[in-house]
This record gives C-alpha cells, sequence and structure tokens, in this order.
C-alpha cells in the first residue's frame, strides 16, 4: 500500500485502503509479526530519513531554518497527519501504525517534532471536536502541508497546567482571549491552534470545571508572535512563545463545552506520548547504528574497537533498552488501537523511551571518543536532540507521578 502512496502521493490513493490496515484487539492472540500494510509503512519511513532528510539535517541544525520542504515530501508521502479520520479526508490509521511512522523516521528529530506537533494539535478536535470543527480544522490538513500547534503551556505553567493564567471571556457569541503561552512548537508556522484557557473567575474552582479548549485561528488580530527559539537541540523546530491580546474567538471554536478543556487537553496525551516515545526510540535506535558502525570500523591495539568487551558490552546494553523502549511504546499503542485507556502505559513509555534515548545517545558519544564531542560526527546532535525528550509532553517526573497514581490504585480499587 505504501508503495503506491509513495509513488503516486496518498491522495491519489483511495482511503478507503486504510481499513484493511490490521489492528489487534483483545482475544485475537499474542503476535510480534507485523501486517503486510505495516511493513510498508516501516518500509517507507525509513528510506525518507536516509536519502532525504539525514544529508541535510547538520545544516538544518547548524541555521535553525525551518525544513518546510521535507515538511511538504512526507506530506506527500502520507507520512504526516496519518490519524486524521478518513470522514475528514484523511487515512485514519491507528495508534501502532502512526508510531511504527515515527519512529522509523529517525533523520532527524528536529524535523520529526514539527510533524508531530501536528499530531498534539490535531488530537483535542479528533476526540473532542464535533462534525464540523472536525472537517473544517482536520480537512483542510488534508488538502495542503499544513501545520497546527498546541497552546497550552505558559511562563509560569508547564507541568501545572492548572496554573494557566490565561483567560477567556464570554462576550455574547465569542470569546475574548488574554494571555501569554511559550515554547510553542510550530508556534510561528501554525495555521490554527488549539488552546486552553481559564474561563471560570474562581481561583478556587476545580481544573475538572475552570478551563476551556478553543480552536484558534492563527492569523486572528490580536495574536502577536515571539522570536524563534534557538535550543540545545532539534533546532529546526519552530518553538516561540505567543501573547494573545483582546483575541476574539467564536463560541462555535469551543470543543465540547465550557469548562470540558482540562479533560481534552490532558485526555490527548494519552495518543500523543506513544508517538512520542516512538520518537526516543527512533533516535536511541540512530545512535545504536551509528555507534555500531563506527566501532566496526575504528582500529585501536590492532583490532576494531568492537572486539574490545568494553565496547561491546555498551553495545549490547543500548541494544538491550532499545528493544525494551519499542515494547513499551507499542504495548501502549496498542492499548489505545484497542479501544483501552492507556494512560498507565503511556506514561510508562514516555517515561523510559525518555531515558533510553538519553543514555543510549551519551553511550555513542562515547564510543565514538573524541570524535564523537565532534560536530562532524553524527552523535553529538543526536546527544543535544535527545535531551527533550525528559522534557516535553510531560516531564519524565511527571510520568512517574503519574505511573505512580496509576500503579497504587490498582491496590487502593
Amino acid at each position: 500500500m505504501l508503495r503506491a502512496i509513495a509513488g503516486h502521493g496518498w491522495r491519489s490513493v483511495s482511503s478507503k485502503a486504510a481499513q484493511n490496515v490490521h489492528i489487534s484487539k483483545p482475544g485475537a492472540g499474542f503476535s510480534f509479526e507485523l501486517t503486510d500494510e505495516q511493513k510498508e509503512f516501516q518500509a517507507t519511513a525509513p528510506k525518507f530519513a536516509v536519502e532525504e532528510i539525514i544529508p541535510v539535517a547538520a545544516q538544518y541544525d547548524k541555521t535553525g531554518e525551518y525544513p518546510l520542504p521535507l515538511i511538504k515530501r512526507a506530506w506527500e508521502l502520507g507520512l504526516m497527519n496519518s490519524h486524521i479520520p478518513e470522514s475528514c479526508g484523511g487515512l485514519g490509521l491507528g495508534s501502532f501504525e502512526a508510531c511504527l511512522i515515527t519512529e522509523e523516521a529517525y533523520g532527524c528529530t528536529g524535523v520529526q517534532t514539527a510533524i508531530e506537533a501536528n499530531s498534539l494539535g490535531q488530537m483535542p478536535v479528533i476526540i473532542a471536536g464535533n462534525e464540523l470543527q472536525q472537517k473544517k480544522y482536520l480537512g483542510r490538513m488534508t488538502e495542503e502541508p499544513m501545520m497546527c500547534a498546541y497552546c497550552v503551556t505558559e511562563p509560569g505553567a508547564g507541568s501545572d497546567v492548572a496554573g494557566i493564567k490565561t483567560k477567556a471571556e464570554k462576550k455574547g457569541d465569542e470569546y475574548i482571549i488574554n494571555g501569554q503561552k511559550m515554547w510553542i512548537t510550530n508556534g510561528g508556522k501554525a495555521n490554527w491552534y488549539f488552546l486552553l484557557a481559564r474561563t471560570n473567575p474562581d481561583p478556587k474552582a476545580p481544573a475538572s470545571k475552570a478551563f476551556t479548549g478553543f480552536i484558534v485561528e492563527a492569523n486572528s488580530p490580536g495574536i502577536q508572535i515571539g522570536r524563534k527559539e534557538m535550543n540545545m537541540g532539534q533546532r529546526c523546530s519552530d518553538t516561540r512563545g505567543i501573547v494573545f491580546e483582546d483575541v476574539r474567538v467564536p463560541k462555535e471554536n469551543v470543543l465540547i463545552a465550557e469548562g470540558a478543556g482540562f479533560k481534552i487537553a490532558m485526555g490527548a496525551f494519552d495518543k500523543t506520548r506513544p508517538p512520542v516515545a516512538a520518537g526516543a526510540v527512533g533516535l536511541a535506535k540512530r545512535a545504536l547504528d551509528e555507534a555500531t558502525k563506527y566501532a566496526l570500523e575504528r582500529k585501536t591495539f590492532g583490532k576494531p574497537i568492537v572486539e574490545h568487551q568494553a565496547v561491546s558490552f555498551m553495545l549490547a546494553e543500548m541494544a538491550m533498552k532499545v528493544e525494551l523502549a519499542r515494547m513499551a511504546y507499542q504495548r501502549a499503542a496498542w492499548e489505545v488501537d484497542a479501544g483501552r485507556r492507556n494512560t498507565y502505559y503511556a506514561s510508562i513509555a514516555k517515561a523510559f523511551a525518555g531515558d533510553v534515548a538519553n543514555q543510549v545517545a551519551t553511550d555513542a558519544v562515547q564510543i565514538f571518543g573524541g570524535n564523537g564531542f565532534n560536530t562532524e560526527y553524527p552523535v553529538e546532535k543526536l546527544m543535544r536532540d535527545a535531551k527533550i525528550y525528559q522534557i516535553y509532553e510531560g516531564t519524565a517526573q511527571i510520568q512517574r507521578m503519574i505511573i505512580a497514581r496509576e500503579h497504587v490504585g490498582k491496590y487502593q480499587a
């Protein structure tokens, strides 16, 4: 299926093809075998990564330029927006398939983050939008390469989402939004935003009733987009602060109802954390690949360094971590596709894969030795890029809080 998609553009292929994608269901038996369609996804994504992303990744890292040509190409290949429902013109693929694509498109996680930020921005609309909202805002993203963004984090509210200060005041058939958002991926490139704002002025109101989710057109009067932030890693990703000053949003752009925003925003994470974990696994896999190839070529004391037990044991540890992290995200994705609440598994996958990405990238630099510390070799970029996986979409510590809560709750039920 994907060969046809890659050759002719996925819009020329009937979206009915997506219905043939196998999604394992409870009771179907335990199997690690992928379907033919899933194998097609696995084949297309790494080809794109190796042939088109890796050759230009270092340059994008140096300049910080937004990788628009790569994003357009990913869109043409059907490697973006794979989860948009068929009713909106998308492929309607499951989380498992989206994760396979994300892991294999490992050429540059800065490019990958720009693509995956679309998933996070779209997910509230997918899980909570009505038919008109979905067709209007998701449908347009299948018609041309277009970005969106998830506007929740603020200068004083990151992990503490309930601390959000941005306010939305209803006036007639509109809401007037005032506030500031920070660290918004695709902030300067988005066509529209999912925005979380406080609609209940009572500071004692519970988070479950205090916030409302809005769809906001990025070209709305009163929106001021800040400068592009130059970050430690994933530098071609567009990260900015955004100010909302008397921005008018029609009531038709409220998701579900006033007060439902917090639940929607948090519910999106259960579905987007498995692909983020898959991205971390992809980075770790790339680091392992680079370190292994280098260890086979580099010689010390008259033999390849891979023949030194100290190095071979490092590679073994790295391989173990990659394999286990992959299993973690696949379980979390499988739970989503089976229609189950996957909060526990999503947080395990996100926390473990994020840690593994950092550990494996660091070990790759060590295997490269002095060369690993130099920008002429790929692993120093991987090490810088890896750090954000322990921070965005819920820090490593927040994931552990969630895991502990879910775990203990099983014993208290």
